[in-house]
């Protein structure tokens, strides 16, 4: 879920070689939905042309300070008061000083200081500049004004150094500066979220698991994170970067998993498992690897804790939302989950329907209460769905309390 879609968006361009990267943020936020206005300083447009960011936004690229947009109207106030976000990407050293003393003595420096939006600084420079006292007394001022930062990233860099000062992936600025736009329906609440397969090791070298991949599950911690919530992850092995600005617990097994969860419930207001645990597990694990012997190889499985049953099971458990993946009858099972698990709400899922099995981006569910309303979803992106399902635990909440 993007919290861009239909925003006026001020992009501001500063002179350096990731300029190139600025132009693929542009393309991100306007994929999105967004209505992007770029500034360029003089000396952005030494490495892209404005051109190419009028283009991809579909509105004209601002330069001059002294230039009217329309006849009544002055510039860097029009703009300043139409944004309802602004991105420096790349921030050089340069402009990042020049906001932090108060300098206006441009069109985007005379923006930034009349604008009342949120400002997003990515910055980008040699990592000598970026150590630079200077420097950093300059951003920790602004941290302190109250500009929101995307922190450089380390590595091979323009100039021939390796160290920090890469300015950040657009991947990762974007999904900051939607962020800033969620809403914090979700501020002061703790949402432990489960997510991805669990290992159950048989010897050192195999292990019996699922299929799942995880969307699911972080695309839920992101979503919460971006509306306030503090986050607990409690994720299996997965091949995902977990959100920046959550609590990670990696686990292998479910028994693993189990203790994760306790350790930290009592300090939850909401559970979300979404992870798919393995219900049984070997009795005995080899310490060496199981040869090839004769035709069958027999395994005796032992059921694993049943952790959403024994949260249920609790006196005053947090709120509590289930994952129920099926292959048919799919409402009957589903709910009889929700009763057997004393679950507020879960989420069930016909994973022979195109689009939402496993290892997909999107999903098909059906939401069971307990009061027994069912509500139906058509096809749609995981970070959409993660977005419904914090919206009804956020009611069942005001509900509970």
């Amino acid at each position: 879920m993007t919290y861009l879609n239909g925003k006026t968006i001020l992009l501001g361009v500063t002179g350096g070689i990731a300029v190139y990267k600025s132009v693929e943020l542009l393309r991100l936020l306007t994929k999105a939905g967004a209505n992007v206005h770029v500034v360029m300083t003089k000396a952005a447009t030494e490495f892209v042309t404005p051109l190419t960011f009028q283009t991809l936004s579909c509105n004209p690229v601002h330069t001059e300070l002294f230039n009217l947009i329309q006849e009544q109207e002055i510039g860097h106030i029009s703009l300043a008061d139409r944004a309802e976000i602004v991105l420096i990407a790349p921030a050089t050293a340069n402009i990042i000083g020049k906001i932090a003393g108060g300098i206006a003595d441009d069109l985007l420096t005379t923006t930034i200081m009349a604008t009342k939006a949120p400002v997003l600084i990515a910055p980008a420079m040699n990592v000598n500049m970026y150590q630079n006292p200077i420097y950093k007394e300059n951003e920790a001022r602004l941290r302190e004004l109250g500009y929101h930062f995307v922190d450089a990233e380390t590595g091979s860099l323009a100039c021939g150094w390796e160290g920090n000062g890469r300015l950040a992936k657009p991947e990762r600025i974007f999904d900051r500066a939607s962020a800033l736009l969620a809403p914090s329906d979700l501020k002061g609440e703790t949402i432990l979220i489960t997510a991805g397969p669990t290992r159950e090791e048989l010897d050192p070298v195999r292990y019996i698991s699922n299929h799942s991949s995880g969307k699911m599950g972080y695309a839920l911690a992101k979503t919460a994170r971006d509306r306030g919530a503090r986050v607990i992850l409690v994720s299996g092995p997965t091949c995902l970067e977990p959100p920046l600005g959550i609590e990670l617990i990696n686990v292998e097994s479910a028994c693993q998993m189990r203790d994760a969860v306790f350790s930290m419930v009592e300090s939850c207001t909401v559970i979300i498992k979404a992870a798919a645990v393995a219900d049984y597990r070997p009795a005995l694990r080899s310490n060496e690897k199981i040869k090839k012997r004769g035709k069958n190889l027999t395994l005796e499985l032992e059921k694993n804790p049943d952790i959403l049953t024994e949260l249920g099971q609790m006196k005053k458990p947090p709120l509590l939302i289930g994952f129920a993946a099926e292959t048919n009858d799919l409402q009957t099972n589903a709910t009889a989950k929700l009763t057997a698990k004393n679950l507020d709400m879960i989420v069930a899922n016909d994973i022979n329907q195109e689009g939402a099995g496993f290892n997909t981006s999107t999903n098909i569910a059906r939401l069971l209460y307990r009061n027994g309303t069912v509500e139906p979803l058509e096809l749609m992106s995981k970070t959409r769905l993660a977005d419904i399902i914090l919206d009804r635990a956020g009611a069942l909440l005001k509900d509970k309390r």
